[in-house]
């Protein structure tokens, strides 16, 4: 499959519909750490003694975390975007710049994109556009 190779204008306009996506994922790992945490502080020996459905529970809940983590991030990957961290809600956008491919950078609070960096540089090699 061929990336979409996007404009820093169309980049730009899809974030409204990438925000909200993104603050979900980074609530869906809270949560996922939340019930692995519960999880954890029942033992095996509490679950046989009447607390398997409260277990039970927590890994049905778990599960449902999982499994829609994985289709936002489907989500991500059909408009083309490159989820870098959850938690500060990275991403990039393949793009063109001087006749050459690189990524298009933005990141969760930032109002506009503003850096781009070589595919093989990742974020500490952002620049300025």
């Amino acid at each position: 499959m061929i990336p979409h190779l996007y404009t820093e204008e169309e980049a730009n306009a899809l974030l409204p519909t990438l925000i909200p996506i993104l603050e979900e994922l980074r609530r869906l790992v809270r949560d996922a750490a939340h019930f692995q945490r519960q999880l954890a502080m029942i033992t095996p020996a509490a679950r046989s003694n009447g607390q398997a459905p409260e277990a039970l529970a927590l890994e049905v809940a778990l599960m449902g975390v999982q499994e829609r983590f994985g289709d936002l991030v489907s989500q991500l990957e059909d408009f083309g975007v490159e989820l870098k961290d959850v938690e500060t809600g990275l991403i990039d956008f393949r793009s063109i710049r001087d006749g050459r491919e690189v990524y298009l950078c933005w990141r969760l609070g930032e109002d506009r994109i503003r850096y781009w960096h070589e595919l093989s540089a990742g974020f500490r090699g952002r620049q300025p556009l």
